[in-house]
């Protein structure tokens, strides 16, 4: 079989894994591509080479692909996102300012630790805020991201209100930890290994999981651009194939050792691999004190249908590009969005692989309190727990009440009671 050339971007996170065993452990040239891999610095330079034919595709935000499609940040390209490569993996971090501060601030009323946090995050936030008179400055990779849309709620929960209190700004990734040294951030929302390099360097703690804000969020797809996927529909398939081997192996805990020492080289995330073993198991550092935490499923790469595109996911995305004034809802752009995310081929790839494939496209985000048997080919897929950390749910087929429902405060930004 011929080898296949497929030029696929990367940020250096964590959750890049997938694409990095693809091509390290031959799950790529066993298909007959050859995966090259190209380091990048920021998703705006991810985005544009895609966009304009550099990349066949990339390791993208989990919104990219949408606001590509929609024209959002940048010229309108058809993009297409049919693997998801992980789900969760984020983390809120503070400065050890503002986290000395919270450690002073009395016990938050709330029932959960998500809420309780919150709170704590909260009076913080007000005690520095009056100190200096200013906002508070906190980081997020993308406008278009995950991490932005779930640190925008987590706030609003807390009563914290962006443009006053807080100010929300883009750094990429592998420059947070420095902005933080600079005094530019009092925190950000970033994927590993950032969160624990920052507690390693002693400059912040992690005060929330992503997973205990929303404990089943998409967060880096494979976004290609449509025409390729189009064209070289055999070499797709192909790569999707070797994709989901890559992620049955990288999502198993044995594995874990391996996967961090091939992470940790030079040509990827060029950091010990201990920090990054720590993101594989969920064993986090929390604070440079040697704080331990276990978070469930931290960062899940396989297990629980995690690399399957779903349309809701998708439509979730778009709602809080709504409610964040990014974008005007219409009945176009909604078309477009349900385009993005392309089950269809997910399953004309993997079906014939033996994928155990789930029986819908879509589904309600966020009402699994717990691990759950659902319909599949095989009739051995299990999905969940995937709750909203204040009870909220996402129903993609009553998107129009949803978005009517969305009120100025921003509150309610990922679901409706």
């Amino acid at each position: 079989m011929s080898r296949r050339q497929v030029r696929i971007g990367f940020i250096p996170l964590v959750d890049a894994a997938v694409l990095v065993a693809a091509r390290e452990l031959d799950f790529a040239a066993a298909e007959g591509v050859e995966l090259q891999l190209s380091r990048e610095t920021s998703w705006s330079n991810i985005r544009d080479k895609v966009a304009f034919g550099l990349f066949e595709g990339a390791h993208m935000l989990a919104p990219m692909p949408i606001a590509m499609r929609l024209g959002l940040g940048s010229v309108a390209h058809e993009a297409v996102a049919p693997f998801v490569l992980n789900v969760n993996g984020n983390a809120l971090s503070v400065s050890r300012e503002l986290a000395g501060i919270m450690a002073d601030a009395p016990e938050g009323g709330g029932a959960s630790a998500t809420l309780q946090a919150l709170d704590r995050l909260a009076a913080g936030v007000r005690a520095l805020h009056a100190r200096r008179g200013a906002p508070l400055t906190f980081g997020v990779p993308f406008p278009f991201s995950c991490h932005a849309y779930e640190l925008r709620h987590a706030l609003a929960h807390a009563g914290l209100a962006t443009g006053n209190e807080v100010e929300i700004v883009v750094v990429p990734p592998p420059l947070m930890v420095d902005a933080l040294r600079a005094g530019k951030l009092d925190g950000f929302c970033v994927g590993e290994p950032w969160n624990s390099v920052a507690v390693d360097a002693e400059l912040a703690e992690i005060v929330l999981p992503g997973a205990r804000i929303w404990q089943f969020a998409p967060e880096k797809v494979l976004g290609l651009r449509q025409e390729w996927a189009e064209t070289h529909r055999d070499t797709l398939f192909a790569l999707l194939r070797a994709l989901a081997k890559a992620a049955v192996w990288a999502d198993r805990p044995e594995n874990h050792v391996t996967l961090s020492e091939i992470l940790a080289r030079e040509a990827y995330l060029d950091l010990p691999a201990e920090v990054i073993e720590r993101s594989l198991n969920g064993r986090l550092t929390l604070s440079p004190g040697g704080r331990q935490g276990l978070v469930e499923d931290f960062l899940v790469l396989h297990r629980k249908a995690a690399t399957f595109p779903w349309r809701s996911f998708a439509l979730w995305i778009y709602a809080q590009m709504v409610r964040a004034g990014q974008v005007e809802h219409s009945a176009e752009r909604l078309a477009a969005v349900r385009q993005t995310f392309r089950p269809d081929l997910y399953r004309e790839a993997l079906g014939p692989a033996g994928v155990d494939l789930p029986g819908a496209s879509e589904k309600v985000e966020g009402a699994l309190a717990a691990e759950t048997p659902v319909a599949s080919r095989a009739g051995k897929l299990y999905l969940g727990p995937d709750r909203f950390f204040d009870g909220t749910v996402f129903d993609p087929n009553g998107l129009e009440d949803y978005l009517a429902s969305a009120g100025p405060t921003g509150r309610g930004l990922l679901g409706s009671k």
